[in-house]
């Protein structure tokens, strides 16, 4: 008997220490949205932007890349397409900046990024990566659109 109940005590630690958690805040509405899967997680496309090869003096086209490029960020926010864009700090990599972009594949990505004329015209030079986060960060466009007081 005594080896029976030390089984059964055994067993019942083996079973509640592998069970899987359930989330008490779970919502099964906001997780649809945000194309959730069951770990409250989905994918992304991270890219950096680097430095490119064009290296013009032509004050002008660069003037007027880089004015696209604002432009082209604030259209696909406006598509809810792009998550996350910011300018990198000065580093020794030539990183300049960074996009979360909401598209299941890196191809929808590049054909996102052909839209941006400083890509376009190789100021800026992307590399992608598939990324898997928080799928609620799409929820952070919302926040964010209520905490600048100066525009670019």
């Amino acid at each position: 008997m005594k080896y029976f109940f030390t089984l059964l005590v055994i067993a019942t630690f083996a079973i509640s220490s592998s069970a899987q958690k359930t989330n008490p805040n779970y919502d099964a509405v906001l997780a649809e949205k945000v194309g959730a899967d069951d770990y409250g997680m989905k994918t992304f496309v991270f890219v950096i932007l680097k430095t490119g090869s064009n290296t013009s003096t032509d004050q002008e086209l660069k003037n007027s890349s880089f004015a696209g490029h604002m432009s082209n960020i604030n259209r696909l926010v406006e598509e809810k397409k792009m998550i996350v864009a910011g300018p990198m700090l000065e580093n020794e990599k030539s990183y300049r900046g960074i996009f979360i972009l909401d598209v299941p594949s890196i191809e929808d990505a590049k054909v996102l990024l052909e839209t941006d004329p400083a890509i376009a015209n190789k100021f800026l030079e992307p590399e992608l990566f598939m990324w898997y986060g928080s799928a609620a960060l799409s929820e952070y466009l919302e926040a964010s659109d209520k905490v600048w007081k100066i525009g670019f």
